[in-house]
């Protein structure tokens, strides 16, 4: 039986994109041979794009269109998207056309392989410098901070398996660290070159403000990432540094008044070495609160998200419990990040 996939394509003001890109994708998978489903999530437009849609959705019966109150944002509407679908593969893609659908068919065969998510990599990207400068040194520290060998981490062309968007949460802006989301959560994440064209319509809805919040929210990812279950390894580390350094300026003070006879008593540095310690035991304070916090939420036993894959015994297709089982058909990971397949005679782009 083939496996469907559904389309998720968040959309806001594009009123002029939706019918020809539905054209593009009927085509595209058509020939590829997929079953497929269109959900649009319509993010608060205000152009006439939701008209567009219900045009669309209006004679077929693979077309559904979710329309939110107002504008909450891409990751809003991903979210709402991943809440609809039906499909096992789930595939995202902008509503402006700038993403070719004809790239659909080779995301998915890179999930047949065993990967459960590929990302887009935009080696050519068909924007304006502005956006393409601060792109790739957004992608050059997102890839060194998080470990995630990928090159465009904000593509929006993805495919899924059903599995990771019913285990990953993503809320604010934290759409373009899905890759890094899904990596830390133990998903095979890779990443394969697709073509970018031009807008042909419409005008992009993003400017410089987004890299300011985009790397408030790396720091969220990667803190949610390694120290949600063991915060005290960060905060009470850094308070330990503190107070150490804190103590050693004291001493050092004190030395220096009761050996060498000097006033300490108006140097700055005795107000620097309490203030150091002040602020160590606040932080390690700060991690106990987040211990206490950890340890109620693990009271409520194992996180069954974390669960790739059960076998034996009371295992898959014996009884497993529902979280599990529902698991059971995802392909084995052996590793949370794959190399990404060489394109040939492609720059090594950041």
């Amino acid at each position: 039986m083939t496996s469907l996939t559904s389309l998720v394509i968040p959309v806001f003001n594009e009123a002029d994109s939706i019918e020809p890109l539905v054209a593009e994708i009927d085509a595209a998978l058509g020939a590829a041979g997929l079953a497929f489903e269109i959900v649009f999530v319509d993010d608060g437009s205000t152009d006439g794009s939701f008209a567009a849609m219900e045009r669309v959705a209006a004679g077929r019966h693979d077309v559904r269109v979710v329309k939110l109150r107002r504008n909450f944002g891409k990751a809003a509407a991903l979210a709402h998207g991943f809440e609809t679908v039906r499909g096992d593969y789930v595939v995202t893609l902008d509503g402006d056309r700038q993403d070719d659908p004809a790239e659909i068919p080779g995301l998915i065969a890179l999930l047949e392989e065993g990967y459960d998510l590929v990302s887009g990599w935009k080696q050519s990207r068909q924007d304006p410098l502005n956006k393409t400068v601060p792109s790739r040194f957004f992608n050059w520290t997102v890839r060194r901070t998080s470990g995630i060998p990928l090159h465009d981490f904000n593509c929006g062309l993805k495919a899924y398996r059903r599995d990771v968007v019913e285990t990953i949460f993503i809320y604010g802006e934290q759409h373009r660290y899905i890759p890094v989301v899904a990596a830390q959560a133990g998903f095979r994440v890779t990443e394969m070159p697709v073509s970018h064209r031009r807008r042909t319509a419409g005008k992009s809805k993003y400017g410089w403000q987004r890299y300011l919040r985009g790397y408030l929210d790396l720091l969220t990812v990667l803190f949610l990432g390694r120290y949600q279950h063991r915060p005290q390894h960060l905060f009470g580390g850094i308070g330990s540094l503190l107070i150490l350094i804190g103590v050693l300026i004291e001493l050092y003070l004190t030395v220096d008044k009761v050996v060498f006879d000097n006033a300490i008593g108006q140097r700055p540095l005795l107000l620097l070495g309490a203030l150091v310690i002040i602020v160590g035991v606040q932080l390690l304070s700060l991690g106990l609160i987040g211990e206490l916090i950890a340890n109620s939420r693990a009271r409520a036993g194992p996180d069954d998200a974390q669960v790739a894959l059960v076998v034996g015994a009371g295992g898959a297709g014996a009884g497993a419990p529902v979280a599990h089982a529902a698991r059971a058909a995802a392909a084995p990971r052996d590793a949370a990040v794959a190399p990404a397949p060489a394109a040939p005679g492609a720059a090594d782009k950041p």
